[in-house]
């Protein structure tokens, strides 16, 4: 091994679920420092999971960038979770609450109680349209109720049964993401009397046609369900194939999204920089 190898500590952990092969996997990545960023979205794109996390450990402060295969992104639940969830069960030195510093997000918290994990998210609420994108309902394949917009589109549907069966136009949708940068929350009311509501989300243009569970979704979906069911706890169901569930608590401006973890596997990446970057 030369001195040109990098190794680094990486898990693999399911979030938003207590079980395996459920909820919304993400690999966390332990650096020493940063890593150019060409290097990081290999590493991303290498793994191909939704999000890939890079954590660089503090004494007090954590800083976390997130990676789809394909690029960067603002904002994500899960793969914080997962990265909260290795620090505080897969390695030791390291206690809840826990705060991360973020590029885009601002600074992020997450703390444990009996087993879950609480973050400390902005709210990011969504404001209606008079009418639908033309083009990214018709990618999208149904007609909503209402539509509103914000960091993501929020399209509305009367019956969980109808966003269950969406099956978007992944080519048409990426295009409209492409244009406007944003992806597609599709939700409707609950029926299975457990939960508030259901939703899927669609990131095509960002390499994830679907995400299984969407923890920045809830950031949007919390304050839309907590305004309409006059609620500040709610619970809701992200019903892809792997589904999981997020408990969202509204406080003033910041949305707290619990969720258990699990880990799946931990294993070390074996990098030849030089190799890498020629």
């Amino acid at each position: 091994m030369t001195d040109a190898i990098l190794q680094l500590s990486a898990w693999h952990i399911d979030a938003f679920t207590d079980r395996v092969f459920r909820g919304n996997p993400a690999a966390v990545v332990l650096l020493d420092d940063w890593l150019d960023d060409t290097t990081l979205l290999a590493i991303a794109a290498e793994h191909n999971l939704a999000e890939t996390a890079f954590v660089v450990p503090g004494d007090t402060t954590h800083q976390l960038r997130w990676f789809t295969p394909t690029c960067e992104v603002e904002l994500c639940g899960h793969a914080t979770l997962a990265s909260a969830y290795v620090l505080l069960h897969c390695r030791t030195g390291f206690r809840a609450p826990l705060r991360f510093a973020t590029r885009h997000a601002g600074e992020l918290g997450v703390r444990e109680t009996d087993g879950m994990l609480w973050l400390d998210f902005p709210s990011r609420p969504a404001q209606p349209l008079e009418r639908a994108p033309a083009a990214v309902e018709a990618a999208l394949g149904a007609t909503s109720v209402a539509w509103h917009v914000g960091a993501n589109h929020l399209a509305i549907f009367d019956q969980a049964a109808t966003v269950a069966a969406l099956a978007p136009d992944m080519r048409a949708l990426a295009a409209c993401n492409r244009e406007d940068n944003r992806g597609v929350i599709a939700t409707a009311p609950a029926d299975d009397g457990i939960h508030d509501f259901v939703s899927r989300y669609f990131a095509p243009a960002h390499g994830i046609d679907e995400d299984p569970v969407t923890g920045s979704a809830h950031c949007t979906l919390a304050p839309y369900w907590g305004a309409r069911l006059h609620k500040t706890e709610l619970a809701g169901r992200q019903i892809s194939r792997r589904g999981g569930t997020v408990i969202c608590r509204l406080a003033d401006d910041r949305v707290h999204l619990g969720g258990r973890a699990v880990r799946y596997a931990e294993n070390q990446l074996f990098i030849d920089l030089e190799a890498a970057r020629s």
